[in-house]
């Protein structure tokens, strides 16, 4: 949600694939795909976001913590990125997502996101379920 320089955004896409491909995971059997290359992520999210009360998004602790830390400045960017995760869910309809304990609230929201689509526009996406990771 900070700005980035291009070159160091083009860098790190790089570094991460690069990391990705080097724990095991083979692009033959998934899909690897640069996100922002997939405009329908952006699009959903706009839809979903259309939906999603601001004070929903307030109350979310990652609004809290990082505004504070932004000396109470803190950007859109951490009101939307919530509803960019839903969309990410949400656009390949998933049902089970793999989550850490600190990204459940993210993942309610999508939950909520889901249900309040359904319930205006007919089902159509279903509930995702989290699959909590043990460490």
């Amino acid at each position: 949600t900070l700005p980035k320089e291009p070159a160091v955004l083009r860098q790190n896409i790089l570094d991460t694939t690069a990391a990705i491909l080097a724990c095991g995971i083979d692009p033959k059997k998934c899909f690897l795909f640069r996100q922002s290359l997939v405009p329908e992520h952006a699009e959903l999210a706009w839809i979903l976001g259309c939906l999603t009360n601001v004070p929903r998004l307030l109350r979310l602790p990652q609004w809290k913590m990082k505004r504070g830390s932004q000396n109470n400045e803190g950007t859109v960017g951490l009101l939307t990125y919530p509803v960019l995760q839903a969309a990410d869910i949400l656009l390949y309809k998933s049902t089970r997502v793999p989550v850490g304990e600190d990204q459940v609230l993210h993942l309610e929201l999508a939950q909520d996101i889901a249900q309040h689509f359904n319930k205006k526009y007919g089902e159509f996406f279903p509930v995702p379920k989290a699959i909590l990771s043990e460490l």
